[in-house]
């Protein structure tokens, strides 16, 4: 399975930057170094980019898988520079942004958008986490995907059926927007509640999709 992914711009990363001074980087070893988005390289370029700008890197590393297991150990080791920082940065898929996400209590930002999975071939159950939407908006919703994690795709907040922090559709199911919404008040970045998410563009990758690697 490989996740293929494009830089966001440096705007846009500084955009979500804001507020968030030291920084922490995490690239992956396999998808998005195979892609150039985030290997070695490109994770010591946007160390550089960050520091022209006047950001702390507190650190970075390159984990060889981000979106499995080896997270926690890579965050493990780099404790230290991930509690100096403010905010971690991760040049990776965004199962990559997830997993991480579930093992710190600082702000994940992705630095890439996620565009489409190249091969996929893994029998057994599986729960989505990211529909490989190519507009990805996860570094605002506190690395949880609302365009997957609730079951009408709401960008914008709950709708007027979340009871008890349940989902109206599934009342089993845990209400996308009360995840979110509780790991944000944990981070104190409720103000991102209240920001407007334009109409989400699901054309933002068309289909048939492509990708050529340089």
């Amino acid at each position: 399975m490989k996740s293929i992914t494009r830089q966001k711009t440096f705007e846009e990363i500084k955009e979500q930057l804001t507020g968030l001074d030291r920084v922490f980087i995490i690239g992956c070893g396999t998808c998005a170094t195979m892609t150039k988005t985030g290997g070695i390289d490109q994770v010591q370029e946007m160390k550089s980019q960050l520091q022209e700008i006047d950001k702390l890197v507190t650190g970075w590393t390159v984990i060889p898988i981000a979106c499995d297991e080896m997270s926690e150990l890579a965050i493990e080791e780099n404790n230290r520079a991930i509690q100096n920082s403010n905010c971690v940065l991760i040049m990776s898929c965004a199962l990559g942004v997830h997993t991480v996400s579930t093992y710190i209590d600082r702000p994940v930002i992705p630095a890439l958008d996620t565009l489409f999975i190249g091969v996929e071939d893994s029998p057994g159950y599986f729960r989505e986490v990211c529909a490989q939407c190519g507009q990805c908006v996860i570094g605002e919703t506190a690395g949880i995907c609302p365009i997957t994690a609730c079951h009408k795709g709401l960008v914008n907040g709950p709708c007027g059926g979340t009871n008890n922090g349940k989902c109206e559709v599934d009342k089993e199911k845990d209400c996308a927007w009360t995840l979110i919404y509780e790991r944000l008040k944990a981070q104190k970045r409720l103000d991102l509640m209240r920001k407007y998410q334009p109409p989400h563009n699901f054309q933002a990758s068309p289909r048939p999709r492509t990708a050529k690697i340089s």
